[in-house]
């Protein structure tokens, strides 16, 4: 048994195909499915069961399948702390983050952390807060930017506050309410509401506001990013909330906003790893060392 072979049977338990996997192993299929074959028979078992249509785990492919990857991933982190130990940073950086990201700017972290380190592959991806909690926790991804209503549990991770803030109505210009001062969640509710799809964190932030009020409200249109809230409402189909910084940019693109007397609240946080990368570490010290320099900000939009 070699890397090569656990290299390529892990390829073909995730692509369910020989030949995609030998693509992405840059190999022939021939020399994939003969390492595949010896790999099996070095272990006495079946890994995959094997149609004209696709390939399948056996039982004993996915207990195989856990374990391979563990050797794959401690075999890439100490090359990683290898070479971390003469200098170089190199590796995969796995960075997960909400669409309403405040605090910082991704971006800018990102521009000045390949300038240092380029040799460290960066992949990012959107998604909901409590997945990407689970991601953390499972290791298969690196950083997160969070979005969690207040007491919302961040057991096993470590994680730094960025902001507190209170959610805000978004709405159309010509719309009737547009004009208060404030509003309530009674009076948003009177009328057709976009918001994330239920049971997402976002989702059950402000489902328990609106039942702490007592108010029962219409999700018209249920989404999974936040510049859809911002296309609906501009449109006038529904009214949405939306954190306050990012509020701050939807005045600047044809939207009113107004602030919610009794509105939900939301904190974000950047959050990692207990055991993290030498190419995590790095970003995870850059991001600590610009939020040593400012406090967290709560309420940035006040009306």
């Amino acid at each position: 048994m070699n890397l090569r072979q656990l290299t390529y049977a892990v390829a073909v338990a995730e692509e369910e195909n020989f030949t995609r996997a030998a693509e992405r192993c840059h190999t022939v299929q021939s020399a994939l499915s003969h390492q595949v074959a010896r790999l099996e028979s070095e272990l006495g078992v079946q890994l995959f069961e094997r149609t004209s249509r696709r390939v399948r785990l056996t039982p004993a492919g996915r207990t195989f399948l856990i374990h391979a990857r563990q050797v794959l991933d401690a075999t890439r982190r100490l090359e990683d702390e290898v070479a971390a130990s003469s200098g170089v940073i190199r590796g995969t950086l796995s960075i997960g983050t909400i669409s309403t990201l405040t605090g910082v700017d991704l971006v800018e972290l990102l521009a000045e952390y390949q300038g240092l380190h380029p040799q460290v592959d960066v992949q990012i991806r959107m998604g909901m807060s409590d997945r990407m909690l689970d991601e953390l926790r499972e290791q298969s991804t690196d950083v997160a930017f969070l979005g969690l209503w207040p007491g919302e549990d961040v057991a096993g991770v470590e994680a730094r506050l960025l902001c507190d803030e209170r959610l805000m109505a978004v709405l159309p210009l010509g719309h009737p309410l547009a004009a208060a001062e404030a509003l309530t969640l009674a009076q948003l509710a009177a009328h057709p509401l976009v918001d994330f799809h239920g049971g997402t964190g976002p989702r059950r932030q402000t489902d328990e506001a609106f039942a702490a009020a007592g108010v029962p409200r219409r999700v018209q249109y249920e989404v999974s990013h936040v510049d859809l809230i911002k296309a609906i409402a501009r449109r006038g189909l529904a009214l949405g909330l939306v954190p306050a910084a990012s509020a701050v940019e939807f005045r600047d693109q044809g939207l009113a906003v107004v602030r919610v007397r009794d509105a939900p609240r939301r904190r974000v946080y950047f959050a990692w790893g207990r055991h993290p990368t030498p190419a995590a570490a790095a970003f995870q010290a850059l991001v600590l060392a610009r939020l040593d320099a400012i406090a967290p900000v709560a309420d940035p939009v006040d009306g």
